[in-house]
């Protein structure tokens, strides 16, 4: 019988797997063990494919760090925090890529900086934005197909 961790990783879509949220992970499986879930997501992924844990702190990003993940995106930590935080594991994982990421706006992002943050993530660059309908519906009424694109109707 497979385990929780071998039927997430397969049951979605090898792209979808580069980027594990430890949220996401605890919402939708409880008991799943997120550094398993990264061992699971490798055993399945290309060997190209990066696999990104989100983490809200140290401890977690060293737990996703030690299953194998390729980048720690530290989620709402305070920028001294963060840097505290990354600074330990860069320490401790030299290969380790380091995204920071939550609170962060164009006034704010110097303080984010460091030479242990390689990624700088600003949520507020979409956040707001008006949302465009890009769906494809393809229908058949009566006989006369059409072609729905964005809420207009084209003839065919």
């Amino acid at each position: 019988m497979s385990s929780p961790q071998h039927l997430a990783a397969h049951s979605l879509p090898r792209h979808a797997l580069t980027r594990l949220a430890q949220d996401w992970l605890a919402e939708d499986t409880p008991g799943l063990d997120p550094a398993g879930a990264v061992s699971a997501a490798r055993s399945v992924c290309g060997f190209s494919s990066k696999i990104e844990v989100e983490c809200g702190s140290a401890e977690e990003g060293r737990e996703a760090a030690g299953a194998g993940a390729d980048v720690v995106m530290l989620d709402n930590l305070q920028p001294q925090e963060l840097h505290a935080a990354a600074r330990t594991l860069k320490d401790q994982f030299p290969a380790l890529l380091i995204e920071a990421s939550g609170g962060v706006t164009p006034e704010n992002l110097a303080l984010y900086f460091s030479p242990h943050v390689d990624v700088v993530s600003l949520g507020c660059i979409t956040q707001g934005c008006p949302v465009a309908d890009f769906s494809l519906k393809i229908q058949k009424s009566g006989g006369d197909s059409k072609l729905l694109i964005s809420n207009q109707t084209c003839k065919q």
